[in-house]
C-alpha cells in the first residue's frame, strides 16, 4: 500500500469515527474528531510537496474540511435552522474514501477552507517569534484578509454538565482582557483548557467566540465558559488556562499572543483579575514571564454551582 493510500485510509477512519460519535450522541467527541480531521485535510491542501494529490482533489479535500467545520458549528449551535446535518455529512464518506478516483461534482455549494493556518496549541512556538510592534493589522483593509474558518467565529463553547449531588460546577465569565495594542488585534478569541501538572488536558478544550468589542486598551468578551468537570474530580495541582489568540495577516496564521492561568486555590465565587504571561504557553508553569509591567490583566467572574 502506498503512503497516500495509507493516509486516505486514516482520513476515512477518522471521518467514520466522527460520524459514529455524532450518531451516538457523543457530541464533544464528534466535534473533536471533526476538527482534527479538518485540520489534517487543510494541512494536505496547503502542502506543496504532495505530488499524489492533484489540485482539483485538494480543492475537494478543502470543501470536505469546510463541511466538517460546518457540522462542528451546527453541533455547538442552539439554532437548528440552516444547520449542516449528519445525513448531509455522511454523503461525503464515499468521496473521502475514493478521493483519487472521484470525478463527480461536489454535492454541496461550499468553498474550501481558506488557506490559513489554525495552529494547534504550542505549534507557533516553532515559528519565527513575532515582534510585539510589527504594526498590528498590517497593510490593507480588513476586508482583504482571508475569512476565518466557518464556525470559528462562533467559538466551540460547551453547555454546562448535569449537576450531581454534592458536586460543584464552575462557570467562568470572561469579561475583558487589557492589552496595550487591543485595537489592532484581528479576530481575537480565547482558548480555555484545564491541565494537570504535566500539562495534560483534563477537559475538552474550548474556544470563545471572537470578541464582542474593543475599547481603549480592553477587548471585551462577556461570555460564559462552563468547565467540563466537577471541581471535586479535578486532581491536585490542576489549573485553568486562558490563551489569548489573534490573527496575524502578514504571516497568515492565528497566533497566541499571551496567556493566563488560574490555580485551584483561586477558584471561588466572585470577580478575579489575573496576570498575563508571555508566550509560548507554559502549561507546566515552570518558566513564567509577565507580558508587561503595565497594569493590564484578564478580568473574570466566577460562579459556583452546587447541587
Amino acid at each position: 500500500m502506498t503512503d497516500i493510500s495509507k493516509t486516505i485510509q486514516k482520513w476515512h477512519a477518522s471521518f467514520k469515527k466522527g460520524t459514529d460519535f455524532d450518531s451516538w450522541g457523543q457530541l464533544v467527541e464528534a466535534i473533536d474528531e471533526y476538527q482534527i480531521l479538518a485540520r489534517r485535510l487543510q494541512k494536505e491542501v496547503q502542502s506543496s510537496n504532495s505530488s499524489d494529490i492533484s489540485e482539483d482533489q485538494k480543492k475537494t479535500l478543502g470543501k470536505i474540511a469546510t463541511c466538517l467545520e460546518l457540522r462542528s458549528a451546527a453541533l455547538q449551535s442552539t439554532h437548528s435552522q440552516d444547520e449542516f446535518k449528519l445525513e448531509d455529512l455522511k454523503k461525503l464518506e464515499p468521496i473521502i474514501k475514493n478521493i483519487l478516483t472521484y470525478k463527480k461534482d461536489f454535492p454541496f455549494d461550499v468553498q474550501p477552507v481558506p488557506l490559513r493556518k489554525i495552529l494547534a496549541p504550542g505549534e507557533e512556538e516553532n515559528l519565527e517569534l513575532e515582534e510585539e510592534d510589527d504594526g498590528g493589522a498590517g497593510a490593507g483593509s480588513p476586508d482583504s484578509f482571508p475569512i476565518r474558518v466557518p464556525g470559528a467565529l462562533e467559538g466551540t463553547l460547551l453547555p454546562r454538565l448535569p449537576s450531581e449531588p454534592g458536586m460543584t460546577l464552575l462557570t467562568i465569565k470572561i469579561e475583558k482582557i487589557g492589552l496595550k495594542d487591543a485595537g489592532q488585534c484581528i479576530d481575537p478569541y480565547i482558548t480555555v483548557s484545564v491541565k494537570d501538572l504535566n500539562g495534560i488536558d483534563l477537559n475538552p478544550v474550548q474556544d470563545t467566540p471572537v470578541a464582542s468589542r474593543k475599547e481603549d486598551t480592553y477587548i471585551h468578551f462577556n461570555v460564559d465558559v462552563e468547565i467540563q468537570k466537577h471541581l471535586e474530580k479535578l486532581p491536585k495541582g490542576a489549573a485553568i488556562f486562558f490563551e489569548f489568540k489573534h490573527y496575524k495577516p502578514k504571516k497568515r496564521f492565528t497566533s497566541t499572543k499571551c496567556f493566563a492561568f488560574m490555580e485551584m486555590d483561586e477558584i471561588k465565587s466572585g470577580p478575579i483579575v489575573i496576570e498575563l504571561y508571555k508566550k509560548p504557553t507554559d502549561f507546566k508553569r515552570k518558566k513564567l514571564h509577565l507580558l508587561t509591567k503595565k497594569p493590564l490583566y484578564l478580568h473574570l467572574q466566577q460562579t459556583l454551582h452546587k447541587d
